[in-house]
């Protein structure tokens, strides 16, 4: 329900109600007008006193009197419901304090505006929970630095104590040399991939997501990533199969959707079994296209489930050179896939871990998207 909507139907409820009493008022006024006519010309008897004569001048002006009673009646409750209005909004001002305190005491209304305050206390709900994650993300971004800063230490120490060995002994054998240029090459490498993981950081932090949309052979980049993977699976003999059709056309962004399948098969690599199978499957259900990413590791504990596409949360705490990253793979992966309008979901037990991402997809018509591009 949009805030106009809520707040007509709350006025619209008080307005019912106000208009409620005015016609109970008038029916009682009515039917007080007609007690009265009926016991003052029925069942009493008048002698010629005073108030006899007092009452003949008022019934004399009583087509007057009558509606002139009434309209102020009808003010009178006017009044009443204005003023308990009023009161209604010193109450929820009052209670909106209330949603900046840092607590979880839950914000208390009248009775009438049970429906205020249960959307109140979801607001604090939710505010006090984007906080917290904030918070939680801030920390574990902070410890992520930490970590870097004191990881990048370690391989740049290596490079510069084997380049100083191949600088000062210029006459070393051939074989040595290799050697050592080989661990430096390698530590080099390894420095690389750790300042990518800073400027990973930066990038999610000021980058928005813009789309470059066009037809996309996913079929074919689906394949294309699994053999670019290949070097990197083969020391540990796992491979990827992919099940698609030929030559399945969706549209979207191709750069930020492989790194969306980038990001995922990269996970799957690293957590998966040696001598495992990586399964990578696409179909169109229900006009979108379901990618599904399954291989065979240890579970995920369904607490990390929860969070896994958080920024900066790590399944790995130790940041071994197998598995450590930024923690923003997943997140920057659901972003790009929220950006398509999809999603895109974990589940794990015991026999495989399987990475879900559907992709809307009414654009699977080719002249749908020759006119869309």
């Amino acid at each position: 329900m949009t805030s106009k909507s809520f707040r007509s139907k709350f006025m619209k409820k008080i307005m019912l109600r106000c208009a409620g009493a005015a016609v109970l008022a008038s029916v009682l006024y009515v039917l007080l007008i007609v007690a009265v006519y009926f016991i003052g010309h029925r069942l009493i008897i008048w002698q010629t006193t005073p108030m006899y004569y007092l009452l003949k001048r008022v019934e004399l002006y009583s087509s007057l009197l009558i509606p002139v009673g009434w309209l102020i009646m009808i003010l009178v409750v006017i009044y009443i419901y204005w003023r308990k209005t009023a009161g209604y909004i010193e109450d929820i001002a009052a209670a909106s304090l209330g949603l900046v305190r840092p607590d979880d005491e839950d914000i208390r209304l009248p009775a009438e505006l049970r429906e205020i305050e249960d959307r109140m206390n979801q607001i604090k709900k939710t505010a006090l929970k984007n906080a917290r994650d904030a918070k939680e993300a801030e920390q574990r971004k902070n410890d992520l630095v930490v970590n870097l800063a004191h990881d990048i230490r370690t391989p740049l120490a290596s490079v510069i104590g084997y380049l100083s060995l191949l600088d000062e002994a210029q006459d070393m054998p051939a074989e040595q040399r290799a050697k050592y240029t080989g661990i430096t090459l390698e530590k080099a490498y390894r420095l690389e991939q750790l300042i990518e993981e800073f400027f990973e950081i930066t990038r999610f932090n000021l980058s928005t997501i813009i789309l470059n949309k066009r037809k996309i052979n996913l079929t074919f980049m689906l394949q294309q990533m699994a053999d670019e993977f290949y070097p990197m699976m083969m020391p540990q003999n796992k491979q990827t199969k992919v099940h698609a059709p030929d030559d399945l056309i969706i549209w979207g962004d191709a750069d930020k959707l492989a790194r969306v399948f980038n990001n995922i098969l990269k996970n799957a690599i690293a957590y998966s079994y040696s001598d495992s199978t990586i399964e990578v499957t696409a179909s169109v259900e229900a006009g979108n296209v379901v990618i599904q990413f399954a291989n065979s590791g240890d579970p995920i504990p369904p607490q990390k489930l929860e969070v896994i596409f958080e920024r900066f949360f790590r399944l790995d705490t130790s940041r071994s050179s197998q598995t450590g990253g930024s923690g923003l793979g997943l997140a920057i992966a659901k972003e790009i896939v929220t950006a398509h309008g999809g999603t895109i979901t974990a589940q794990s037990d015991e026999i495989k871990t399987t990475f879900t991402v559907v992709l809307p997809t009414g654009n699977l018509n080719p002249e749908k998207s020759k006119t869309q591009s």
